[in-house]
């Protein structure tokens, strides 16, 4: 889980990241608390600055490219869904 920070922009990039959101995130615990480090992270769903949101990383965060799915992105983590609360 994370909470999106930021974003970035990047003029020279691979071209599986292009039309792609790049955010930066801030890993978080159920609390909502910040842990271990800010990271960017492919955004598939449109999150905004201030959301909480899933991530996935390693081989999950590649086979998010829903254009093509047979296609693997050169990303390590992907935002994949918003979170709208937390319930415990």
């Amino acid at each position: 889980m994370g909470r999106v920070v930021g974003s970035i922009e990047a003029s020279q990039k691979d071209s599986s990241l292009v039309g792609r959101k790049l955010m930066i995130v801030q890993q978080v615990n159920s609390e909502c608390d910040p842990i271990r480090y800010e990271e960017v992270a492919a955004d598939t769903v449109g999150a905004g600055i201030g959301e909480f949101v899933l991530l996935v990383k390693g081989a999950g965060a590649r086979k998010t490219n829903r254009d093509n799915p047979s296609e693997r992105d050169v990303v390590d983590c992907s935002i994949v869904g918003i979170i709208d609360r937390f319930n415990k």
